[in-house]
């Protein structure tokens, strides 16, 4: 996590020993595979490749047979055979989460809002109720799952305005067609010089849904224990200033890759353990989930 995740590897720590290393092994296996699909090592520069559909046959070999119990040779998947057993992870959120790996291999491309969505819970959203079910959450419990799949929302929004033009160098986008042909913006031409501006209304407005559902998930935190709660407002506040920061840099958001600073980070660690106390209070549960929000099936 170290190595593939700066943004969470430090909220990771605030959870208790168990839950920590339980989180740890569902992120090695999230990384494994996304790292399989992308020719990547530990994520860093994403760059195309020609087989992806043999990248999703050995994802989806090594998935089932770690689900089995089935020794697969690979500590990443072997780990989340474990943790899945250990918390009953319902495994219906594995194979979403592979459905957007599928996705990436078929060159699929989002053409309308909820198509963009869509992608983001099963990259995403998926992960975040995998990860509240290991936290402690029943899995019948679908109004704190909304919830915890709003966090994965609102963190892949935010990676897919930082990542614009990384997507771009591996020939992919994730914005979607509709939004590029109400900008006027022609196919493929989205990261050329004199689309910036129109381009950085489109990242501001990922960002301001990015922000709707990370405040939609701060209503799931007072069903956690207190340090897991201490670790996902860390997280929150921290992946969310990725997507203010896109926001705020406008038509200049890729010049650099952004990222939250040491201080920035540690400053949320501190915020957070301070909203713990009272979350279940300044965030009810019982506050119903706007309507605007897009909705996984449950």
């Amino acid at each position: 996590m170290a190595r593939g995740s700066k943004s969470f590897a430090l909220a990771s720590r605030l959870f208790d020993p168990k839950t920590r290393e339980r989180a740890w092994l569902l992120y090695a296996w999230c990384r494994k595979c996304d790292d399989i699909a992308d020719g990547q090592d530990h994520g860093g520069t994403l760059r195309g490749v020609a087989d992806g559909q043999a990248r999703l046959s050995i994802i989806r070999a090594l998935t089932d047979a770690a689900l089995q119990g089935e020794p697969t040779g690979d500590p990443a998947f072997d780990g989340f055979g474990l943790v899945m057993r250990e918390c009953a992870i319902p495994e219906r959120y594995a194979h979403d989460l592979i459905e957007g790996f599928a996705l990436d291999a078929r060159e699929w491309r989002p053409r309308s809002e909820a198509d963009m969505l869509r992608y983001c819970y099963h990259v995403a959203g998926a992960v975040g109720c995998m990860m509240a079910v290991l936290m402690g959450v029943d899995p019948s419990d679908q109004a704190t799952l909304d919830r915890a799949c709003d966090l994965g929302l609102a963190f892949q929004l935010a990676n897919i305005a930082r990542d614009i033009s990384e997507d771009e160098a591996a020939d992919r986008c994730y914005l979607p067609e509709e939004w590029l042909v109400e900008m006027d913006i022609p196919p493929g031409e989205h990261m050329k010089p004199w689309v910036r501006p129109r381009l950085a209304l489109l990242a501001r407005r990922l960002a301001d849904m990015a922000a709707d559902y990370e405040q939609s998930a701060r209503h799931g935190t007072g069903a956690l224990p207190a340090r897991a709660a201490w670790a996902v407002l860390a997280a929150a506040g921290i992946y969310g200033d990725i997507a203010r920061e896109v926001a705020r840099r406008g038509e200049h958001a890729w010049d650099h890759r952004v990222v939250t600073s040491k201080a920035g980070k540690l400053g949320w660690v501190l915020r957070a353990g301070l909203q713990v106390p009272g979350c279940a209070r300044r965030w009810p549960a019982a506050t119903p989930r706007p309507d605007h929000l897009w909705r996984r099936s449950a």
